[in-house]
This record gives structure tokens, C-alpha cells and sequence, in this order.
């Protein structure tokens, strides 16, 4: 034997304690029980020899969770291998849900059931094992402080507070129904499966109602939704404040209310909104209601039908349904409540005095006579709060058997010590509650966390409409924080009947949903589930409802009409296949057909005078120049491949600078021929063919020189463009260095000006040798045109950049080619007899 010293609680000292491994046999044990009903009724299941004393306070809801009790004590005692040689027996008290009356009957119970006295047992039959409830969680609360003094093992089977989870508060607190703080966590994630983000709360007044609408609140604002109202109901009123509860109901929005209060508190606001007529919400019931008799009245069908919640997870009772129909008030004398239940059940009143005045007012119910029999009568059993019950009576029964079964020198306490059945102490029970771990008969696995919590799983429960005519709960899904799959909700949702009798989930929203193609815009001083739809700027979408914002596309990407899809753009480029390509390509190469038909007339009449007088070997350079210029424009025509961007304005420029050239060298030697026939001048020497093709040569190279520059340092490249014209990719050629293009152009345009100004000054010369004034006149139609392009290159885009140099290339080819050959072509083929050398001669001496 141990012992240990003195222990002393609020300045009065407690026996030292005994611990002993000796267990008498044969050892009768009685277990007392607080019933919530009137405090003179108890009754005892007698018992002989009680050699220890254990009382155990369960305050119950309904008979059906008293019967539960009876039954698990009755079952304990006729199972030979749990508690064998001990006889648990109960006795019931009640708090009528008032705390002065549960500390009382907590204080009377520590003090030995005959006096109040704190800090002393006064009785002699035994000591305080444990306690059976509060099922409210502020009475719990209460009663767990007290206890939690003295180490008393209390277990509750309904208390849900997350209070109550404290374990420096209420170190010796147990509960078999999990925490608020789940079922608030699963509630808002129940609201969140079905898409609803507008929704009101409603909550009763006390820890249980504002504790877990907190939690649910926070949940839900944390994930995005909002809260249209928080109402509260007041259980110190007699109505429950229910006038002005209904009136927020029908003034909000929301379609969807969450419910955190009893069945008893609710019911005042369940009756006034089917007096007003409040039909077509969801109300979504926490375990408190979920499965309440009370408000499942007929009465009651077109307010609650459709309401969605969650509900204690209960389990299976084998043989409790057979002990409930075997309950008659001549067999049960010590029951004080079956006659009461009985007549609930039976519609019927018993002949005694008490119900004489209400027999007297109402004669047509009948009176009870116990032929009635209990079998079919009993179709809702609630094997939720029952199961509870039926549970915390095996908790401690099973921490009884683990003490009993203790080895001495491996116990839990000190030295390995066990505790003495004869001498047993609350604190050294509470040591084995905190590590029971046993099954039920259903395979139902019960145990508790460091937090003295049972794992949280629900029922998920649907009023829907029986075929009899009444409200019944139909299980639709479960909520379990230990499924295996990850995932803790689990429904059903094509089980699930809504208040409007049909399977489609109903919509609660502040504001409706903004479909593709639009985005959500806040508005100001609302919360942000109301907003409006507003469209996507050009260039975005949103392919989602109820978007937030809208995305780009991607790059080669542009919206549809609607905004809610990317469609490919449409790329751009001056075509073969459009009108304006087939046309350019079809004049370009017809273009470039006549200098090459003029060159081959120039050959065929080459000994004529007006061919060999006017330089007959730069006409044909010149010609086969004008003919790279028109096929040049091909370049521009196509897709804008890199080799083609790298060549195409090279290209255009060589080709331009080498008939440039040409015109030049011309125009030089008209006049150095007309000035060489002067006496005594030094220009006779320049006459030969060398002075033009040194002026082609030298002029060529210095565009070749700019050109290779341009393309070592800065070369074009082919350019996506998807900025500049909404839905379409302007796909050209980016000329790399601007600086180098416009340096090549403006090159073209100093030799094109120069020509202009030496044929200008030359358009006096005699006619048989002068093309000056022809000359002149091609110079400055080439010049207006290049400069007419600058301006047009610069505000176009795209295809029509490209059609433009084209344009720009053919008409100063044509003005060349048009003004410089065709009246010579003019002489040759239709005035032939002004193609002699006589004719030439006779127009030299009339000019001089």
C-alpha cells in the first residue's frame, strides 16, 4: 500500500489517499444519475450490499435518452466480461435547465447528497466518481469548474461548446459529441459547397449561439462570402425577440439562414414565420435542432421543408427498440415518467386528480388504460443523443474495467502503483477515461483526444416531406474530419429536396451571377458579394462566371463578339490571295515587259540616228534597270519571310540607285557633248563612254556601301503587330534601322535631284541631241511621287505600308520609262521619216 501526502483544495485538507491493488470480490456498485424533470422525482434501481457508492448527474432531453441510460446500466451488469462482480445501479436529479439549480446539484453532490457543505464529503455511502452531463453547454461550464477542483471525472453528451476544450479550465471535462468548433467549420463549408455567398445568421443569445456563429462567420468570410445579417435570439424573452427576427428575414435577400440555437429557443421564430407566411428560405440547422420532434409539426411543413443541416452522428443500440416497446408504467412503479410519456404517446390522460380538470375541459381524450401497447407505436427512435448517452455510460463503465484489470508495480501512478476499488479517488478514474479506447456492439469506435473530445463526425440531415404527411430527417451526406480520402464533406446531392420540392440547388446571392464575357465591380460601402457586371475592356475576357477581373488573351489571340473566348487573330500582309495583291502582281511583271519590249525595239532599229544619238548603250542599261525597278515590287507581295525582309528594301534601292545613275549619266553626257563642240574647250576629252559609266559606277557603290551597312548593323526583320488594329496581327517587315532606311531613300532622292537640276539647265540644247527637257520632266514627276510617299508610308499600317511603296516604286518606273523613252518609241514607229540623219541635220543648222 501507498500513500500519499495531503492534498489541500480552497484551504481545506482532504484525506490522505490509499492506493491498493486488492480488489474485493463480489463488489456491488451504484451508479446515480440527475434526470432533467422534477426535482422530487427519482427513482432507484435498488440494489443490496452497495459496498461503493458512484454518482454519476445525466440530465436528459426526452424519455427515449432516460430509457437509454436504463438500458446501457442494465446491459453492463449482464456482461459477464465487463465489470464482473460489480453491479452499477442510477439514481436521476434534475436542473431545469436553470445554473443555480445545476451548481447546487453539483455542490450537493460533492458534499455526500445530504447537505451544501464546499470542500467536505459529509456522506458515508461512498465517494464521487464521476458525472453524466450537462447537456447544455452553460450549465457544463458551470458544473466543469466546480469538478475540475477535485479532479471529478465529468462527461457530457451534448455540451458542444469550444470552451469547453480547455483543458487548463476544465481539466477533468469529457464529452461524446465533438466540438462546435467543428460543426461551425463544416457548417460554412456546407454553405460553400452549394455556392451560396449571401447568407444571415441567426444565433441564440447564450455561449453555445455566439461562440459557433463566430467560428461560422469567420469561415465563411475567410472563403469569400458574405454575411447579409446577424440576428439574435433572446432566450431571456418570451417570444425570442421573434417579431423583429422575421422582420430582418423577410426585409434580406438571403436566401439561406443558419440556425445555431435549441429547438425550444427556435420554435417561437418557427411559429411567428408561419403566421406570417415565411416560406422559400433554406434554414441550415446545427446538431442542436437538426433532428428536433418538436419543430417537425405539420403545422410547421411550409416553413422548415428543405432545411439542410447538420446532426450528431449516431449509432446502432441492438435490442434498444425492443426494450422501448416493452416499457409498461405497472412494471416500471419506480418510473415517475412513463405514465407521463405514455399519455404523450397514447394521446390519453390517466384518471387521477391531477388530470381531472383537464379531462373536464376537453372530454373527448380518452383515459389511459395500459392496453395500449408501445409495439409500432415507437417509429422514430433517435439514435443520435441517445447513442450519446449510451456511450458516456460505457466510457465509464470501461474505465472501470482498465482500473480493475490494473497490475500491481505497472500501474499509472506512483511506483507503479494501482488504484484501490475500496478506497478509489475521482482523480485516479479520470486518469483511465483519458486513455478508454473500446467499441460499441456497431463496431463504433470511442475514444477522446488530448482536449477530452471524441472525433467530430456528423450526419448530414434533409427535412424532406414523408409520404405520410410529416417532416422526417433523411441523411444526405456526412461530414468526417478523419475520412481517409482527404475529403471531409461527403453529399449526396441528388438525394436532397429543396423548399421548392425540386432537385435544382437554389441560388443565394447578393447580386446574380455576371456571366462570361463580364467581370465583378464592387460597389461602394457594400460588402463585396454585392457588385454589378460590368463588360470586359476591348482586348479581354473572361471566361468564367462571376470573374473578378479579365485576362489578356494571348499574343495571337483577340476575343469573340461575346468577351468569353480567345479566338486566333487574323494575320495581315499584302497577300497573293486578296484583291489589292492579285492586282499589284498582275501589273508589276506586265510592267516590267515594257522596257524590255522598248529594249528590243532600241536594238532592232539601233543603226537608226535618233538610237545612236541619244547614247545607245546607257538606253539599254537604263532600260534593263527600269525593268529590275517594276519586278523589284514583287518583293513587297507575299508573306514576310526574314529573307525576303532582308532583301526587298536592298533590292529596291540598288535597283533605283542603278537607273538613277543611268538618268544622271545621260544627263552628264548630253552636256558634255553639246559643251565639247565648242572651240578651244578642255571637255572633248570627257566625251568618251568612260566619264557615264564611271558616274553609274560610282553612284551604284555608294548605295551598295549604305546598304551593306544597313544590313551589318541593323538588318529588317519580320514584325507581329497585334497593337495596332483590334482583332487582327499585322504581320511586315520592320526595316531594322530607321535611320538607314530613310538614309537609302533619301540617296534616291539626291540623285534624282541632281539629274533634275543638270537636265534643267541643259533643257536648251539643240533638239537632235536634247533629252534634257524630258529628262527634266521624268526627274520631277520621280521626285513629287517619293515625296508624296513619305507622308503616306508614315500613316499607313500593315499591307497598305507595303502597297504604297509599291505604288510608289511603280509610278516613278512608269514616269522614268514614260517620259524619257516613249516619244523616241513615238519617232521610231510612227514618224519615220523624222528618224534620219538628214532631218537631224537639217534641225541643227535651222537652230543655229
Amino acid at each position: 500500500m501507498t500513500t500519499f501526502p495531503p492534498t489541500r483544495i480552497q484551504g481545506t485538507s482532504i484525506d490522505s489517499i490509499e492506493l491498493s491493488g486488492d480488489i474485493a470480490p463480489a463488489i456491488q456498485q451504484f451508479l446515480s444519475v440527475f434526470f432533467n424533470g422534477d426535482i422530487n422525482k427519482r427513482f432507484l434501481n435498488p440494489i443490496k450490499d452497495v459496498s461503493l457508492v458512484f454518482l454519476i448527474k445525466l440530465e436528459f432531453q426526452n424519455y427515449q435518452s432516460l430509457q437509454a441510460l436504463i438500458f446501457a446500466v442494465e446491459e453492463i451488469n449482464n456482461t459477464p466480461d465487463l465489470l464482473p462482480n460489480i453491479t452499477l445501479g442510477f439514481q436521476i436529479f434534475d436542473t431545469c435547465t436553470v445554473l443555480r439549480r445545476a451548481a447546487e446539484g453539483t455542490l450537493w453532490m460533492l458534499s455526500g447528497g445530504q447537505e451544501q457543505v464546499p470542500n467536505y464529503r459529509c456522506g458515508r455511502d461512498g465517494s464521487l466518481a464521476g458525472i453524466v452531463g450537462d447537456s447544455g453547454s452553460t450549465r457544463s461550464i458551470l458544473m466543469a469548474q466546480i469538478l475540475g477542483l477535485y479532479r471529478h471525472p465529468q462527461i457530457s453528451y451534448f455540451s458542444t461548446s469550444p470552451l469547453l476544450s480547455n483543458r487548463n479550465m476544465f481539466p477533468s471535462f469529457f464529452r461524446t459529441v465533438p466540438s462546435d468548433t467543428y460543426q461551425s467549420r463544416g457548417l460554412a463549408e456546407l454553405i460553400l459547397h452549394f455556392g451560396w455567398t449571401w447568407v444571415g445568421l441567426l444565433a441564440t443569445d447564450n455561449d453555445y449561439g455566439q461562440l459557433g456563429i463566430q467560428v461560422v462567420k469567420q469561415e465563411l468570410i475567410k472563403a469569400g462570402a458574405c454575411v447579409a445579417f446577424v440576428g439574435t435570439i433572446l432566450t431571456g424573452h418570451p417570444n425570442r425577440n421573434a417579431p423583429h427576427i422575421v422582420t430582418i428575414i423577410k426585409g434580406s435577400t438571403a436566401k439561406v439562414v443558419v440556425i445555431l440555437s435549441s429547438d425550444s429557443d427556435f420554435m417561437p421564430v418557427v411559429e411567428e414565420l408561419a403566421n406570417q407566411n415565411v416560406t422559400g428560405k433554406i434554414w441550415i440547422a446545427s446538431e442542436s435542432w437538426s433532428t428536433s420532434t418538436l419543430l417537425s409539426n405539420e403545422k410547421f411543413q411550409q416553413v422548415l421543408v428543405g432545411t439542410i443541416g447538420f446532426a450528431v452522428h449516431g449509432g446502432q443500440m441492438p435490442g434498444f427498440v425492443e426494450h422501448l416497446n416493452g416499457l409498461l408504467p405497472s412494471t416500471s412503479p419506480n418510473d415517475p415518467f412513463i405514465r407521463e410519456f405514455w399519455g404523450q404517446t397514447f394521446s390519453c390522460n390517466w384518471d387521477n386528480l391531477h388530470n381531472l380538470d383537464t379531462w373536464m375541459k376537453n372530454k373527448t381524450i380518452p383515459f389511459c388504460t395500459e392496453e395500449e401497447t408501445l409495439e409500432g407505436a415507437i417509429t422514430n427512435v433517435d439514435f443520435r443523443i441517445t447513442f450519446s448517452v449510451y456511450t458516456s455510460i460505457y466510457t465509464f463503465a470501461w474505465a472501470l474495467q482498465n482500473l480493475l484489470q490494473c497490475t500491481p508495480r505497472s500501474g499509472p501512478f506512483h511506483h507503479g502503483t494501482c488504484a484501490n476499488i475500496s478506497s478509489l479517488h475521482p482523480w485516479q478514474l479520470l486518469r483511465y477515461i483519458k486513455t478508454v479506447n473500446f467499441q460499441t456492439k456497431d463496431k463504433t469506435r470511442v475514444f477522446f483526444n488530448d482536449e477530452g473530445e471524441p472525433q467530430a463526425v456528423y450526419d448530414i440531415v434533409n427535412w424532406q416531406i414523408r409520404a405520410t404527411n410529416t417532416l422526417q430527417q433523411v441523411v444526405v451526406g456526412t461530414y468526417d474530419l478523419s475520412s481517409s480520402n482527404g475529403y471531409a464533406l461527403s453529399i449526396d446531392s441528388a438525394a436532397i429536396v429543396w423548399t421548392t420540392g425540386v432537385k435544382k440547388v437554389p441560388q443565394s446571392k447578393c447580386s446574380p451571377n455576371c456571366p462570361s464575357g463580364f467581370r465583378k465591380m464592387s460597389l461602394p460601402a457594400n460588402p463585396s458579394c454585392c457588385y454589378e457586371c460590368v463588360p470586359c475592356p476591348q482586348g479581354e475576357i473572361s471566361d468564367k462566371i462571376d470573374s473578378v477581373k479579365c485576362q489578356y488573351c494571348s499574343w495571337n489571340m483577340w476575343p469573340n463578339l461575346l468577351q468569353n473566348m480567345c479566338i486566333p487573330r487574323t494575320i495581315e500582309f499584302l497577300s497573293y490571295n486578296e484583291a489589292m495583291g492579285i492586282n499589284l502582281a498582275t501589273i508589276t511583271p506586265l510592267s516590267s515587259l515594257i522596257p524590255i519590249i522598248i529594249l528590243g525595239l532600241f536594238i532592232h532599229y539601233r543603226t537608226t540616228p535618233i538610237v545612236r544619238a541619244n547614247n545607245w548603250s546607257l538606253s539599254c542599261l537604263l532600260l534593263l534597270s527600269l525593268c529590275l525597278c517594276f519586278l523589284c515590287s514583287l518583293a513587297f507581295i507575299g508573306y514576310p519571310q526574314p529573307e525576303k525582309c532582308l532583301l526587298r528594301q536592298v533590292a529596291f534601292g540598288l535597283a533605283f540607285s542603278l537607273c538613277i545613275s543611268c538618268v544622271l549619266a545621260k544627263t552628264i553626257t548630253v552636256v558634255i557633248a553639246f559643251k565639247a563642240t565648242r572651240p578651244g574647250t578642255t571637255l572633248r576629252r570627257w566625251t568618251g563612254a568612260k566619264v557615264s559609266y564611271s558616274v553609274i559606277v560610282i553612284c551604284f557603290l555608294i548605295q551598295v556601301s549604305i546598304c551593306v551597312t544597313w544590313l551589318s548593323c541593323s538588318p529588317p526583320f519580320p514584325e507581329y503587330n497585334n497593337q495596332t488594329e483590334s482583332g487582327v496581327i499585322i504581320l511586315s517587315c520592320n526595316e531594322g534601322s530607321p535611320l538607314a532606311f530613310w538614309t537609302m531613300l533619301g540617296y534616291l532622292g539626291l540623285l534624282a535631284t541632281i539629274s533634275f537640276i543638270v537636265a534643267f539647265l541643259a533643257r536648251r540644247l539643240p533638239d537632235s541631241f536634247n533629252e534634257a527637257k524630258f529628262i527634266t520632266f521624268s526627274m520631277l514627276v520621280f521626285l513629287s511621287v517619293w515625296l508624296s510617299f513619305i507622308p503616306a508610308f508614315l500613316s499607313s499600317r500593315g499591307k497598305y505600308t507595303a502597297a504604297m511603296e509599291i505604288f510608289a516604286i511603280l509610278s516613278s518606273s512608269w514616269a522614268v520609262l514614260v517620259c524619257i523613252f516613249f516619244p523616241k518609241c513615238f519617232v521610231i514607229l510612227f514618224r519615220p521619216e523624222m528618224n534620219s540623219r538628214n532631218n537631224l541635220m537639217r534641225k541643227d543648222r535651222s537652230r543655229n
